[in-house]
């Protein structure tokens, strides 16, 4: 699977960036989620790497292929890229029962393939089946109803998914009716009829002085021939069992869209996408017309498809969740540009700004602006809430004014546009009781809390005094909101909480791992710990 390359790509409608300069790196077999808000430009990304948008500026290359390049003119079109593109609509054919919405783009392929030598091919399978009776008996003893009667169409279908075989050669091994009361003919007279049948076809070939290797390719000087050809049915066929194999659809290829739930649509429009073997599967937020418990149960899914199928898939989404779940880096675009591109738990633990650390998490994380200054021993000495004195611990030591100075001034070089849509500063929200009150001006610094970061304790010692503004358990965890003064915290505990609103609690932040940002810029300075 291919490693896919973003050099300075921009979308530009006008005056307006829908993508601005993204620099984006996709290693092979990895699974990258696009994730942001509507309208950030996640979309557009995606189907420029398809090849359904075309950049204003700047190169795409797909496993060292370069398929766009504004300034050479190159721009391969979709359908010779190799990738597959999952919509948000499953886009499937009403009018076409399952299988033949799997194989409809397989019947329109005509390209470079090699050949094969199908008739040997088929007689091999079929001797395979014959010779490993046991898991042959077995299929058909599965395949049995209530009243001991064979449902053929059960069966059939049985004997694909145990033995990789085609919906022809399945048939062929019904017809030669190799059952009877529960247990198998002898298959002696039938191995011998198909090994007859393979030294006929071998002979046939040698006699041609056509080469052919173990995987039943046609070769010359043991390099496999090709030619530019279509799939042959039993091709298509193969190709389409295998893929509803790997979703678990094999038991409706007969049906019609309209026959399936929404999570049995979804599973077929991601089998039709994988059947042509693209290089990468491309994602459109593809679980979001499902409800929660099945986008659950499909996210785990997908989660497996990426193992199975050793794919590299990127995925659109605006949902952090998924994000956070399912992938092995997230890229977070906001407007149009890369706020931050990582691991799911280094966005999450170390966001690169205020923005980051605002959309990823549920509930969201705290933010409380300070006031203050870094003293002599390396700690900032901070007032919060307008009042509260406390002590930020940095993990490492850092020269805060050559790291504001860096954070204040670093632009892109030789790197000004003028567009619509100008970059904004984040306006992150401080949670207050009453909104009308004014927040304290000329502040420097943004502390950040999680949730979960925040403890609740007996004493009062070391700690900060507020009030349970409400109170919301879910049974495996429960959510609080915390009142000080006019300010509001919102803490998770794991568990239930014996409290009542308006109870008095004591509460303190019990981990190292507390962010602190730069107000201007919004760029994460350090992370620590506070000491009360």
């Amino acid at each position: 699977m291919p490693e896919i390359v973003l050099t300075n790509i921009t979308k530009r409608y006008g005056d307006y960036y829908a993508v601005d300069n993204l620099n984006l790196t996709i290693e092979n077999k990895s699974f990258v989620t696009l994730l942001g808000p509507s309208g950030c430009g996640k979309t557009t990304t995606l189907r420029m790497i398809a090849g359904l948008e075309t950049p204003t500026t700047g190169r795409i290359e797909i496993d060292g292929l370069t398929v766009f390049d504004s300034e050479k003119g190159i721009n391969i079109p979709a359908n010779k890229r190799k990738v597959g593109f999952l919509f948000q609509n499953y886009a499937l054919w009403p009018n076409m029962t399952v299988y033949n919405n799997i194989s409809f783009g397989l019947k329109n392929i005509k390209e470079e393939m090699k050949n094969y030598a199908f008739d040997l091919m088929k007689v091999s399978k079929i001797l395979d089946v014959l010779a490993n009776d046991k898991d042959l008996l077995t299929v058909y003893l599965d395949a049995l109803d209530k009243n001991k009667e064979v449902n053929e169409t059960i069966l059939i279908n049985k004997l694909i998914d145990k033995f990789d075989l085609t919906i022809y050669t399945a048939k062929e091994i019904l017809q030669l009716k190799p059952f009877a009361d529960d247990k198998l003919v002898d298959l002696t007279p039938l191995k011998e009829k198909y090994q007859e049948e393979k030294k006929v076809i071998l002979n046939k070939y040698q006699e041609a002085n056509k080469e052919i290797n173990e995987n039943f390719e046609f070769t010359e000087n043991n390099v496999p021939v090709k030619t530019v050809r279509r799939l042959t049915k039993e091709e298509i066929d193969l190709k389409v069992r295998r893929v509803s194999r790997i979703v678990k659809i094999g038991e409706y290829m007969d049906r019609y869209p309209s026959e399936l739930s929404g999570g049995q649509q979804q599973r077929v429009a991601i089998a039709r996408t994988l059947a042509p073997e693209p290089l990468v599967l491309l994602m459109d937020e593809p679980l979001s017309n499902l409800d929660a418990k099945l986008r659950l149960e499909m996210r785990s899914e997908l989660q497996r498809l990426h193992i199975d199928t050793n794919s590299t898939i990127v995925y659109v989404t605006h949902d952090q969740l998924e994000a956070m779940t399912l992938a092995n880096n997230i890229c977070l675009i906001d407007n149009g540009l890369l706020q931050q591109y990582e691991p799911p738990l280094t966005v999450y633990s170390k966001p690169n700004n205020l923005f980051v650390a605002d959309f990823i998490g549920n509930p969201s994380i705290n933010f409380i602006e300070a006031n203050g200054s870094l003293s002599k021993d390396g700690t900032f000495e901070l007032k919060i809430f307008g009042k509260e004195k406390i002590k930020f611990i940095p993990n490492e030591k850092l020269n805060l004014e050559e790291k504001l100075k860096e954070m204040r001034h670093k632009e892109e070089a030789n790197y000004k546009v003028e567009k619509i849509n100008k970059d904004y500063k984040f306006k992150y929200n401080i949670s207050r009781v009453d909104d009308e009150i004014e927040l304290e001006e000329n502040t420097e610094f943004v502390v950040a809390i999680r949730p979960e970061h925040i403890s609740f304790v007996k004493d009062d010692k070391e700690t900060i005094s507020g009030t349970v503004y409400s109170l919301m358990p879910a049974g495996m965890e429960t959510t609080i909101k915390l009142r000080y003064d006019n300010f509001l915290l919102t803490g998770v505990v794991f568990g239930v909480l014996p409290y009542k609103i308006d109870e008095k609690v004591n509460f303190k932040f019990n981990t190292n791992q507390l962010l602190i940002f730069d107000k201007e810029s919004g760029k994460l300075i350090t992370q620590g710990s506070i000491k009360i």
